[in-house]
């Protein structure tokens, strides 16, 4: 049964992260539909050398600096206030040391259900640190990760889970994606579409380019007949999709066109996710509604 006992939320820039409601609304909606406790994490990284040190003769000094950082993120996480989460058990911690590091050892320690990563847009440094930690820890989380690069372009409608869209890449990881998408569709009463994108099949030649019709029609059978039989291990019913070409562009528009809610992908720890065919993390920083890597 899917449970979502501890979210564990890493919290870069506190001004920043309040700056985007809709992740404080998806969390609050997860935690109210399955019980969840919301650990808010600030990793403060420690400086190897006075880096403040920008006149000559000052007398700033590493641990000066370490100790205004610490002040600094301490202060910012007290005053973090998130109403969407009224009445939602919330832990904040300050931690010191690598984010990344911080992160996925917070999440054994407290043994997380989900790693709910924010996303900002407005700062480029922001958004260049955030996407560096969010690419450690998808490349290496136990646990779920949960990310969307472009929240803010997400539906304006209010969030809940109502639709699934889980792609299928027919790697031997897709048991694992395919069953934890459909448990969470249980739990939340969601409909669940499973999708597949198969490689292109248009072939170039002179006049332009066309479509292989053979081509098309056995990549299409291959997958269908390993989705059924994934599906008929898994005892699930889900709509199938199956489509070719550029992966991130179609699981996009697979999303609107359903007005799904959410997209689950496979992510082997330790590899690439999405299996080992490189559109992971595109697929993170490119769709326009949260991605559960799983």
């Amino acid at each position: 049964m899917f449970s979502l006992k501890t979210i564990l939320v890493p919290v870069f820039d506190s001004e920043t992260f309040t700056d985007s409601r809709r992740l404080p609304e998806q969390l609050a909606w997860l935690a109210r539909r399955f019980q969840s406790e919301i650990v808010l994490l600030h990793a403060v990284s420690t400086f190897d050398y006075p880096a403040g040190l920008l006149e000559s003769g000052s007398e700033i000094t590493e641990r000066d600096l370490n100790a205004y950082a610490i002040q600094h993120a301490e202060s910012g996480l007290a005053e973090l206030r998130l109403p969407e989460l009224d009445g939602v058990q919330v832990t904040r911690l300050l931690l010191r040391g690598d984010p990344a590091r911080q992160i996925l050892q917070t999440a054994l320690d407290r043994n997380a259900s989900l790693i709910a990563m924010p996303a900002g847009r407005d700062k480029a440094f922001y958004e260049f640190l955030s996407s560096s930690v969010t690419l450690k820890v998808l490349a290496e989380s136990a646990c779920p990760v949960w990310t969307g690069s472009h929240l803010d372009e997400s539906s304006a409608r209010e969030f809940s889970i109502r639709q699934i869209l889980c792609s299928i890449d027919l790697t031997p990881h897709n048991r694992h994606t395919a069953a934890l998408a459909a448990e969470i569709a249980t739990a939340a009463g969601a409909k669940l579409t499973l999708i597949h994108i198969t490689a292109g099949v248009e072939a170039w030649g002179p006049g332009g380019t066309h479509v292989d019709p053979e081509w098309k029609k056995t990549l299409t059978g291959i997958a269908t007949k390993e989705i059924a039989e994934l599906q008929r291990e898994l005892g699930t019913h889900a709509d199938v999709i199956i489509d070719s070409g550029d992966v991130p562009e179609l699981l996009n528009r697979a999303a609107e066109s359903l007005n799904a809610d959410v997209l689950v992908i496979g992510r082997i720890p330790g590899r690439s996710h999405l299996g080992d065919n490189g559109h992971g993390y595109s697929l993170v920083r490119h769709s326009s509604i949260p991605v559960l890597s799983v």
